[in-house]
């Protein structure tokens, strides 16, 4: 292989580009010369932008607000009790905060790259003289690529073949409109790059066409390569939950130096010295600033988003993640997501009569039968243009290809047509690929007549009110005659039954031509005067698990809108056989509804067919406008618009075009409609833990306030009950561990019976911030009780100085683990087999308490975190007295069951409030 340069490819031929890259575009490279290119040519990816160095990332975590309170409680501690174990101990918890917190941070990153991998593209090359579908990071210079509608393109390339050939390059031109391409060389070796209309470029986007292109470069050697060597790195924005949780520790921050400030001014009144009001101030700070917040959530997040990926939804973004849960409309495309995607011819139409088609996907047992005794007529015409004017292929029931072509293969081979043999004897010899704005596609291939007027064939197929419209003339068995008005009326009264029982159209025409036009806008030209062949009633069944995702849905307060570019009628009774509720509107309709009346009813609209990407996107607003947040899915090049403006855009992995799939936040790896409720209810669940775990730890943070407040006021314990490293042990220790265990329980059972939560409610909303206040009064007050008591109680101890703060550490350390069964449920009881479904929260339990016992009998640790030993009935006594916080949790649960029972919630009641 001669070297060549990229830049100057546009002034070569296709042929002397072939040659001197030294490759045959019918055969392609070999697996061999392909891979001993790569070898030379390297990868073909963007180098990665260079990340946030670890130094760096270290210092940012040191920076922290939380982080820098404890280093001056720390330096605090050290000036003025004079002691090492608790500035020590500080700067420990701070260590170890910070790795965990930058292990988490890594992980997470890793996590959404080994997530991206998952989705890597493909592309469909030749290679060793037939197609293959390819990692595009595999390709190399010299590979033949072929690429058609809403394909990304993986490489820069010259274009070899091409048909009505446009492309997107506003990524690399910033010029808006798409560029038409051809394969004429041109002159100039210093043509702009957005004038070199032979040339392709890596990350532009195919809008209409198809096209054969020969790698010219790759990877860095590209433009966009070029472009991307000139930039620097990047951070990653954080979520808005994140955002919020940061805001959230700030605010608490805030409290705890307020809360500071009253006690100490209490003691100095009380006469207290400024050394052990400096202890209680870094005892205080400790207590109340949640160290390990933000941690867990990053790894909520990531852990949600990799428990998404293995129900094959494919999360892009960490924030799709939070708006999953919030979703309270889905505008769904029909073939593939709601149905199978296995098309089946079951009704034949040709010459005024119906046959039927018997036989199921792509097998080609089966017959076509007509209602009647009289013999099968001979629609070989039909037949081949089904077989010429097609890209699939269907091998022992295998399709490679279009589904619906793959249907038109099957019926022809069961109308006795060997499809392979008829390709080969009918070479093609020009195109016009389907587009959705013609809704047809036509292929020319040569005859063996030896009638002149015979030596050229158009065959087509499309929308049967298309084509009707170019056609003049029908096909029977008896041959051919004028095409009337009454069979125009007849034929469309037809396609309007077959659609009614959920059947696509399509037509078959074609006509004959002397010679071949010489362009593409004479061969688009020429799809006219057609011979209507016939018209095939196509069924692709609906999924059998999409109509119970449907129910769920509903049940969940989620509405469900099917879009299609379908016939309506027929896609009325897709839907009503799925049981999506609602009025049918075509796009002709949506254009009679003004703005403000679509706002109002777009929610009451269960099918919207023969729609334009102008009506997606328009759609998609106006139940945005009415409050709603919406999910939409979509796998073509016209459904990006829409995927972009919708707050969740869902792509389909395997029908998806590259552009959709660009514009996405998530990407389903099996094109299932049950996949993307199952991540909706994925996406309720990963949010509810993160909720569980704030208040978990606001619940012990607001109790340690209260603790130290009313210590602080009526001297109790001499101001300071708990010491730091008492504190530190349980924001850390105790409550760390647990807190990560809640990351990872499951979904409760009943959260798709209730209503979609606001995007943009609070973390603490009353209910919430109302029950923290209320358990931490409760751990409070119970704590408080046992330190003011405890002598009392048990007045065998009572000479131990340290048995009363050790008893009421101990008590609030159950506490925390009485408090982790509870937000658990808002509503089901700890008394329930739900509570058996965590192991790691068991596990955490059972650390805990080891923990707590080796605390307080244990030499070392006893000197440590200022602990005594406690006898049997002591610890029983603790246990006791935490349990309260889940008796009084249990009444309110009850209460909550009674007052308010769960029912279903209603599509109409799921809008959140607006702002």
């Amino acid at each position: 292989m001669a070297d060549i340069d990229p830049d100057a490819a546009h002034t070569s031929s296709p042929d002397t580009i072939t040659m001197t890259l030294n490759v045959d575009t019918a055969q392609g490279l070999s697996d061999t010369e392909a891979a001993h290119r790569r070898e030379t040519s390297g990868a073909n990816r963007l180098d990665e932008q260079a990340g946030e160095s670890a130094l760096r990332k270290i210092v940012r975590l040191l920076a922290d607000k939380m982080t820098l309170v404890l280093i001056v409680a720390a330096a605090v501690s050290a000036g003025v009790s004079h002691e090492w174990e608790t500035p020590v101990v500080i700067l420990l918890v701070i260590t170890l905060n910070t790795v965990l917190n930058y292990v988490q941070e890594s992980r997470a990153e890793e996590s959404l790259k080994a997530l991206q991998t998952m989705s890597i593209a493909r592309s469909r090359v030749r290679r060793d003289g037939r197609e293959q579908q390819i990692d595009r990071t595999d390709l190399v210079p010299g590979d033949v690529v072929l690429l058609e509608a809403g394909d990304a393109i993986p490489a820069d390339g010259r274009v070899v073949e091409a048909a009505r050939l446009q492309v997107a390059e506003a990524a690399l031109t910033g010029e808006s409109q798409p560029v038409d391409k051809t394969t004429e060389a041109l002159d100039d070796p210093d043509l702009p790059v957005g004038d070199r209309t032979n040339m392709l470029y890596m990350n532009t986007e195919i809008t209409r066409g198809r096209a054969v292109m020969v790698v010219t470069a790759t990877g860095m050697h590209t433009q966009i390569g070029k472009i991307a060597g000139l930039l620097g790195g990047a951070g990653t924005d954080k979520t808005p939950l994140q955002r919020r949780i940061d805001q959230l520790a700030t605010l608490l921050t805030i409290v705890a130096i307020v809360v500071v400030v009253i006690v100490f001014i209490l003691g100095l009144l009380r006469g207290e010295s400024w050394d052990d009001l400096l202890l209680t101030a870094v005892s205080l700070a400790v207590a109340t600033i949640p160290e390990g917040l933000t941690a867990v959530v990053a790894f909520t997040l990531a852990l949600g988003a990799s428990r998404l990926a293995k129900r094959g939804a494919i999360i892009k973004q960490l924030a799709a993640v939070e708006t999953l849960g919030s979703t309270t409309q889905i505008a769904t495309d029909k073939t593939g997501t709601l149905t199978l995607n296995e098309m089946t011819v079951r009704r034949f139409l040709a010459g005024g009569k119906s046959y039927r088609v018997t036989g199921e996907g792509y097998g080609t047992d089966g017959n076509i039968l007509s209602d009647g005794e009289e013999p099968l007529p001979d629609f070989r015409r039909a037949y081949l243009a089904m077989s010429l004017c097609n890209d699939a292929s269907v091998s022992e029931g295998t399709l490679v290809g279009d589904p619906t072509e793959g249907a038109l293969v099957v019926l022809a081979e069961k109308g006795g047509i060997d499809v392979a043999g008829a390709r080969e004897s009918h070479p093609r010899l020009g195109e016009v690929p389907f587009d959705s704005d013609y809704k047809f596609m036509a292929t020319f291939h040569e005859t063996s007549t030896p009638n002149p007027q015979d030596r050229v064939r158009c065959y087509a197929k499309g929308a049967p009110g298309v084509l009707l419209t170019r056609a003049n003339r029908l096909r029977g068995g008896d041959g051919e005659r004028e095409l009337t008005d009454a069979d125009r009326d007849r034929i469309t009264d037809a396609v309007d039954s077959l659609a009614r029982q959920g059947l696509r159209t399509l037509m078959i025409a074609g006509r004959t031509l002397e010679t071949l036009p010489s362009d593409a806008e004479g061969l688009f030209d020429a799809v006219q005067d057609l011979v209507v062949y016939a018209v095939v009633g196509i069924l692709d069944p609906p999924r059998p698990e999409a109509r119970e995702a449907i129910k769920v849905a509903h049940g969940a307060g989620i509405g469900v809108h099917m879009i299609t570019g379908d016939h309506l009628t027929t896609a009325s009774a897709i839907a009503h056989d799925l049981g999506i509720d609602g009025d049918s509107v075509s796009g002709s309709d949506l254009d009679q509804i003004d703005d403000d009346q679509l706002v109002s009813r777009a929610e009451g609209f269960g099918v919207l067919a023969r729609v334009a990407p102008e009506h997606k996107i328009r759609y998609v607003e106006s139940l945005q406008k009415a409050g709603d947040v919406v999910a939409m899915t979509g796998d073509g090049v016209n459904d990006a618009p829409a995927l972009k403006q919708a707050d969740i855009g869902i792509a389909m992995g395997i029908t998806g075009t590259d552009v959709s799939k660009g514009a996405a936040k998530m990407i389903l790896t099996d094109d299932n409609f049950a996949t993307i409720v199952a991540a909706v209810r994925d996406g309720r669940g990963i949010y509810a833990n993160i909720i569980k775990f704030v208040k978990f730890q606001l619940t012990t943070a607001w109790g340690f306030v209260i603790i130290f407040l009313t210590a602080g006021v009526f001297g109790i314990a001499g101001g300071a009950p708990f010491t730091a490293l008492q504190i530190l042990l349980v924001n850390i220790i105790m409550d760390g561990p647990p807190a990560l265990a809640l990351g990872v329980d499951p979904t409760e059972p009943d959260v798709m019976r209730e209503k979609p939560r606001s995007p943009s409610e609070q973390l603490l909303n009353r209910n919430r911030l109302v029950r923290i206040l209320f358990l931490g009064i409760v751990m409070s007050v119970g704590t408080i009780l046992v330190l003011v008591f405890a002598d009392d109680i048990f007045p065998d101890s009572a000479d131990d100085a340290l048995f009363a703060t050790t008893l009421g550490f101990t008590t609030f350390v159950f506490y925390q683990v009485f408090n982790l069964l509870n937000v658990r449920s808002d509503r089901h009881s700890v008394f329930s087999l739900q509570t058996f479904t965590n192991q790691a929260v068991w596990f955490a339990i059972v650390g805990v308490i080891i923990l707590q016992i080796a605390v307080l009998n244990v030499g070392f640790l006893q000197d440590l975190f200022d602990t005594t030993s406690l006898t049997a009935p002591q610890w029983a006594f603790a246990v006791a007295v935490a349990s309260s916080v889940l008796w009084a949790e249990e009444i309110r649960k009850a209460v909550v069951r009674i007052a308010f029972p769960v029912a279903k919630a209603s599509v109409q009641e799921s809008r959140p409030p607006a702002g």
